[in-house]
């Protein structure tokens, strides 16, 4: 199956549109048809229903694996143009949220200046686009984080050839306001939240629906009264402050503020996990920045390599 029939059968779907589809590509829509026709033809089946617009029952089934299939060839690429050699002097960073620390973006940004980068770019992306981005060549490093219990991995991002690398864990706590009914207590059980008021922040926190696959045996479902689905950690304190509702976070996150208060979460015992993603043959530099972010006791050392190009 040829990779941009792929991408044009993709975006029809994802956009239930032709004419959309061609413009997102640059194509015409007469274009666009003919390249959905090529490939029902390849494949002997329809994959396009045309009124309405959507997936056939076999277009359905390949969509479930077009994602995956272009984001392997994009991670050849990649590879390929890591072989390939030669020196740029950039140097790009995908962090999530609440990975973005203070020691994290100092590190970052000394081994870099040490490594002889002159174009340092970092970006705060949600979780599976960090690993994506570092798959397919577009990140050089990924900073990702994630809810575990102590004895638990990270779960990984679902993006194949990636290298994980544990590079620190803090404790959990339930953020909420002073004046809150439970601000007092000196820990908590998710068993006592189930009638509490919850914002659910999958861009920053973990999602809620997710701690049920986290913890052993399931949880609590916890009742969401709020929903943020933007990435900035600081709305989401904000919300946190104004009692829009509880949520869970690594103890650093609430450091200096009065507006918030931190009750450990004992029940289950969940720690805060952030891991450095990179490809194997990747950059010099990023094996310089995973060892200084593993080990931030240790002075940070003179890099004495070059920055290998991006695709």
């Amino acid at each position: 199956m040829d990779p941009r029939l792929l991408k044009t059968f993709s975006a029809v779907i994802t956009h239930g549109s032709f004419s959309d589809a061609a413009r997102e590509l640059g194509y015409t829509q007469s274009a666009v048809s003919q390249q959905i026709a090529s490939l029902e033809g390849e494949l002997g089946v329809e994959l396009v229903c045309r009124r309405p617009v959507g997936p056939t029952e076999a277009g359905a089934r390949l969509m479930d694996h077009v994602a995956s299939i272009l984001l392997r060839i994009n991670a050849a690429r990649a590879e390929v143009q890591r072989v390939k050699g030669g020196t740029t002097g950039r140097l790009t960073v995908g962090i999530c949220p609440l990975a973005a620390t203070a020691h994290a973006l100092r590190i970052i940004g000394e081994v870099s200046r040490r490594a002889g980068a002159h174009e340092l770019t970092v970006r705060t992306l949600p979780r599976q686009a960090v690993a994506e981005g570092v798959a397919t060549g577009e990140l050089d490093l990924g900073l990702v984080d994630g809810f575990a219990l102590p004895d638990d991995p990270l779960r990984p991002p679902r993006v194949a050839g990636l290298r994980g690398v544990p590079v620190c864990r803090e404790p959990v706590v339930v953020a909420l306001p002073p004046h809150h009914p439970l601000a007092h207590r000196t820990d908590l059980r998710l068993a006592d939240l189930i009638d509490a008021r919850w914002i659910d922040a999958p861009g920053v926190s973990a999602p809620l629906a997710d701690l049920s696959a986290v913890v052993r045996g399931g949880s609590p479902h916890l009742r969401v009264a709020l929903r943020y689905d933007g990435h900035d950690v600081r709305t989401y304190t904000e919300l946190l402050a104004g009692g829009q509702g509880l949520g869970l976070l690594p103890r650093f996150a609430l450091a200096g503020r009065q507006d918030l208060v931190g009750i450990p979460l004992t029940q289950p015992e969940l720690s805060h996990r952030v891991e450095a993603l990179c490809v194997t043959g990747g950059p010099l530099v990023v094996d310089a920045l995973v060892a200084s972010l593993t080990e931030p006791a240790e002075p940070v050392e003179p890099a004495d390599t070059e920055i290998q190009p991006r695709s």
